[in-house]
């Protein structure tokens, strides 16, 4: 082979693989950063304990008639759903789940500080009835059917935490069991004083225990239905800003 020749065959091996080291960047560039994107997504949901799991030895059912009892005893001028700035975070919150609260109605940012360690219950939207509030009911079905028939219509379901939104929301709504509690005076729901049974329906996600620093959470959850006639139109929507210490 003369000198010229394998110059010539040379030069073609190299510019061949130039060729395929640019292909091979220029197809890493495009892929990289969708295939992060989605590996960010998935990773998120093993944050999030499955609907059917017990975290801490209770269901999502028992763990919601917890956070019922938890809000339904505290005054409503203290009341963690009607706080602004999350002042009121803390309050009564005891065990291995801490409890976010929604609103009475519209939207609101908070700033919570939350113990390492702890898993958080975040509510989208949910109803509750109750025997004292509603003295027209009888029975735990009438319970049910009640507190069901005011999330019908539901819409705008969001939790994101971080910045990433928390897929499959649909699949989170939940029934307590009949459980028992005490109205205090000034209650939130303008019920007689004293002790009574209700129930709830709605959408829940118990978040595992964040790592410790700063942290949002955004949870939102709307709903539009006609409830004995009436027009029920609300909506919820809450951003914290968490510092996990």
């Amino acid at each position: 082979m003369s000198t010229e020749a394998y110059t010539s065959s040379h030069r073609s091996r190299k510019m061949i693989m130039i060729s395929a080291v640019v292909m091979g960047a220029s197809m890493i560039s495009t892929i990289l950063p969708s295939a992060l994107a989605q590996s960010s997504s998935n990773n998120l949901m093993p944050a999030v304990y499955p609907i059917n799991s017990k975290p801490y030895g209770l269901t999502y059912s028992e763990w919601t008639a917890k956070w019922w009892q938890w809000t339904l005893s505290i005054p409503k001028d203290v009341n963690p759903g009607g706080d602004t700035t999350g002042k009121n975070c803390a309050l009564k919150q005891s065990g291995p789940v801490w409890f976010l609260a929604g609103t009475f109605g519209g939207a609101a940012t908070r700033n919570c500080t939350i113990p390492t360690g702890k898993a958080v219950l975040v509510p989208m939207i949910n109803a509750e009835c109750d025997y004292l509030a509603k003295p027209n009911l009888k029975t735990e079905s009438q319970l049910l059917a009640c507190a069901k028939s005011e999330n019908e219509g539901i819409s705008g379901l969001d939790v994101t935490l971080d910045g990433v939104k928390i897929t499959g929301l649909q699949n989170y709504r939940v029934q307590s069991p009949l459980f028992n509690f005490t109205y205090p005076s000034n209650n939130v729901n303008g019920a007689p004083v004293g002790s009574t049974q209700g129930i709830s329906d709605g959408y829940w996600i118990i978040l595992k225990p964040l790592t410790t620093g700063e942290h949002t959470v955004h949870l939102a959850g709307s709903v539009v239905n006609y409830v004995s006639g009436a027009l029920n139109n609300f909506a919820n929507e809450v951003t914290y800003h968490v510092n996990v210490q």
